[in-house]
């Protein structure tokens, strides 16, 4: 549940100048949960500490702003260690649990091998999204994404090199992302008043992986289950993976999918200056820009990014004095 910690982080982040605020994926089930620590929206105790930590940062917040909440189950990447306790899967003696996912094959030499779901158990799965996505609905969230990406249980069933089955869940991509429109279709049905997004990994980066063709032919289908827009991210699900890092280095793949499939993207990656940001959107490469790594090191970078822009700035009232000394130190390290 949300704790103390959540309650003062979202604050930040409604205090941050994002006109978008996605909280952390936040998992749909006890047993998809990456580590002990993640957070969690399936039980009423749960819903309650998202509703009175939600209510709280809308109460700093500027005008506008909209919050949501990233839906998510981390499949055979669950059952692991802290990131800052050096991660790696839990062991005896570390209250560990049998981790799920399409096919019964690990993610890498020494993880636990996960349990391939049943029929009836991804059906079980889909109702779970839908019945967080209610939850979230009713604490207050203005829209819900659904976290396709980073290798967790939905990108496992994506990807031709984790979903090995043979059944109507797997094989061709139509059968391959049947469980991912089946969640979204559940989830709209669940929680219609929010709007839906999906966050995918576009790119697996490995040789006989997901590919752009492939999350392409995906985002046609989510569009036409009425999701909103698709977060254009990559890799996560092969240790094999070879990402080229850089300065918005996943930029082209919104921007290919932007354009392959009509729907509105979000670009994420290594995206942390201003003009970098406000030039993505201006040339039409994707029509939201993301940043996590760069508001949790500048918790104001939203009103620094207006501000070097000359843009207005609508900081919460308490703030609003502060406007003027930020745009002398802009105008200083100008």
């Amino acid at each position: 549940s949300a704790s103390d910690w959540h309650l003062y982080h979202w604050m930040n982040l409604a205090m941050s100048g994002a006109g978008m605020v996605t909280v952390e994926m936040t998992d749909v089930e006890r047993r998809g949960r990456i580590s002990h620590g993640c957070l969690g929206l399936y039980s009423d105790d749960n819903e309650a500490a998202a509703r009175r930590t939600l209510d709280a940062a809308r109460r700093v917040a500027a005008p506008g702003t909209k919050f949501g909440v990233q839906l998510a189950h981390a499949g055979r990447k669950a059952s692991n260690r802290r990131p800052w306790e050096g991660g790696g899967p839990l062991q005896p003696g570390e209250d560990p649990w049998q981790t799920v996912s399409a096919s019964a094959i690990a993610y890498d030499t020494g993880w636990n091998v996960p349990h391939a779901l049943e029929d009836d158990e991804i059906l079980q799965l889909i109702a779970r999204f839908a019945q967080s996505a209610a939850r979230a609905e009713r604490a207050g969230f203005d829209f819900a994404e659904l976290h396709a990406a980073h290798g967790y249980l939905i990108f496992q069933f994506l990807s031709p090199l984790s979903n090995q089955r043979t059944d109507r869940w797997g094989g061709s991509l139509e059968n391959r992302m049947r469980f991912l429109l089946e969640i979204a279709r559940a989830v709209k049905k669940a929680a219609p008043a929010m709007m839906l997004g999906a966050r995918l990994s576009v790119k697996e980066w490995v040789d006989g992986g997901f590919d752009v063709e492939d999350a392409i032919e995906v985002a046609k289908a989510l569009k036409a289950e009425g999701v909103a827009y698709l977060c254009c991210s990559s890799g996560g699900n092969s240790p094999l993976q070879q990402v080229p890092p850089g300065p918005g280095y996943q930029v082209h793949l919104a921007e290919a999918v932007r354009k392959g499939a009509g729907i509105p993207t979000r670009a994420v990656g290594l995206i942390d200056d201003p003009s970098q940001a406000e030039a993505i959107v201006a040339d039409g490469r994707a029509d939201i820009v993301a940043l996590a790594r760069a508001f949790l090191a500048d918790p104001r970078w939203g009103w620094r990014a207006a501000a070097t822009l000359g843009e207005e700035i609508h900081p919460a009232p308490q703030l609003a004095r502060s406007v003027t000394t930020m745009r002398h130190w802009i105008k200083a390290a100008g």
